[in-house]
């Protein structure tokens, strides 16, 4: 397996986000939902509509996946409505990310083919594969503020350096510990 990063620039998501929404509405929210929810591609691609819908008319707030909620965005929601807006017919038993040649979903190496088509397609000089997506996730939510013991927690690593380095954020990044006087 060939070493990914997380993509740190925004405008680089915002540029994928476009290629892939030009290949198709299936791609575009496999980017969109494995960044905004960190999700293993191996998760992502197990998802039903069933699972992500309610009553099979609007998107739900939360995805359960081995008995731990995972909450869909306000991003991931628009994706899911684009996505089934724009396909003829959806099955609550058919695949989120669905193959075109029957009725099961892609497969990893077909994920990893979509997302380094994108990246080829924008120029970019680094490999993008599945891991890029959550290891996207780790990385904004990290600058964001959230707790690395958090982010730790949804990627099952043992301790805060190992996904610290999983994220790619080096030792100089790391935020130093703010000083409270209570």
């Amino acid at each position: 397996m060939e070493f990914v990063r997380p993509i740190k620039d925004t405008k680089v998501i915002c540029l994928m986000k476009r290629d892939l929404k030009k290949q198709s509405p299936r791609n575009y929210l496999l980017f969109v939902m494995g960044i905004n929810t960190g999700l293993r591609i191996s998760e992502l691609l197990q998802i039903s509509f069933k699972d992500v819908m309610i009553n099979n008319e609007e998107p739900a707030d939360f995805l359960t996946i081995k008995r731990e909620d995972v909450y869909l965005n306000a991003s991931v929601k628009r994706a899911i409505k684009w996505d089934v807006k724009n396909q003829q017919h959806v099955e609550p038993e058919s695949y989120l990310f669905q193959s075109a040649r029957g009725k099961f979903p892609i497969s990893r190496q077909q994920a990893y083919r979509v997302l380094n088509r994108a990246a080829e397609n924008l120029g970019l000089p680094e490999r993008i594969g599945p891991h890029t997506l959550r290891k996207t996730f780790g990385y904004h939510a990290y600058k964001k503020g959230i707790a690395v013991a958090l982010i730790q927690r949804r990627f099952g690593h043992h301790t805060p350096g190992e996904t610290l380095r999983y994220i790619g954020i080096d030792k100089e990044e790391v935020k130093p510990q703010l000083d409270v006087n209570l």
